[in-house]
């Protein structure tokens, strides 16, 4: 009987979440070169497109107050597919609605906010009053924009890419539950990815195999709030301010990219009651977990 050797692994931390790259391989000084080229390349996006950082490309678009910014390529294709997202979810997803985080902390307390605290923020969402240039964005005076929804996929992404034209070492790349993979294991097998349970007692609802593209998880087993019985999920509808209910407690979601199978996911969770029929009709790889 044969030994399957485990990958390498190479850890850090970024976007708030743990990060891990594995290689299929028992060269640890390659692993090393190219894990810290992965922990770069997650550093430079992080610094790029932080609402935390004040220096960043996003902070200075945050706070223009109505002036038109000048962005780049790459950040011309992030808003460009935020856009499309926009439209194709009609309006469920919407990078102008992180204003809500300002009242909305999914901390597992009992603390929901007043119907006017919500009242009072829904002027400042809306990515139809956003307006893009051929090279710049304009926002409306007090508007934010916020790409939790899209950086820690679009890194995931970037990265295995980046990392897949430097070796043909086989590659996964993990950051904070969003993965992706460059092919099957060495000998042919898929990678084995565990499914993370929403009940306490349990750490796992399973397995899924894994030899080409990315997983995505949404979920509300760590972000949310209970009161009188009512649990409120993280995933907030940007047209009522207010958290989806009746979602699925989980949904895995597979796609050839990460920033796809992270935009699915969410949009299932925001369909919240009609989630499982949202996904039969888009044909989707999907586990569902209530």
């Amino acid at each position: 009987m044969t030994t399957i050797a485990k990958p390498l692994k190479y850890q850090f931390k970024a976007m708030n979440s743990p990060c891990e790259v594995q290689f299929d391989c028992n060269d640890a000084a390659l692993a090393g070169e190219l894990g810290r080229l992965a922990e770069a390349e997650a550093a430079r996006i992080e610094t790029k497109y932080s609402r935390y950082k004040e220096d960043s490309l996003l902070s200075r678009v945050n706070r223009s107050n109505g002036r038109p910014v000048p962005v780049d390529t790459e950040m011309m294709a992030l808003l460009t597919y935020a856009d499309n997202c926009y439209r194709l979810s009609e309006g469920l997803f919407d990078i102008t609605s992180g204003v809500l985080r300002r009242i909305w902390r999914f901390d597992g307390s009992n603390k929901v906010p007043e119907d006017h605290e919500i009242a009072a923020l829904l002027p400042l969402i809306g990515w139809d009053r956003v307006v893009l240039g051929p090279d710049n964005i304009t926002l409306a005076p007090g508007m934010e924009i916020d790409f939790g929804g899209l950086g820690k996929e679009y890194a995931v992404d970037r990265v295995l890419m980046m990392l897949a034209a430097k070796t043909d070492v086989r590659i996964l790349v993990n950051f904070g539950g969003d993965l992706r993979v460059s092919g099957p294991r060495n000998d042919g097998s898929p990678w084995r990815i565990s499914i993370e349970s929403v009940e306490e007692n349990r750490k796992t609802e399973g397995m899924i195999a894994i030899s080409s593209g990315a997983l995505t998880t949404s979920g509300d087993a760590r972000r949310f709030l209970l009161r009188d019985g009512v649990r409120y999920g993280h995933i907030l509808n940007p047209l009522t301010g207010r958290p989806v209910m009746g979602a699925p407690r989980s949904v895995t979601i597979a796609a050839p990219t990460c920033l796809e199978a992270g935009i699915m996911s969410t949009l299932a969770m925001a369909k919240g009651r009609d989630a499982e029929e949202f996904l039969r009709d888009e044909k989707l790889a999907a586990w569902v977990l209530r």
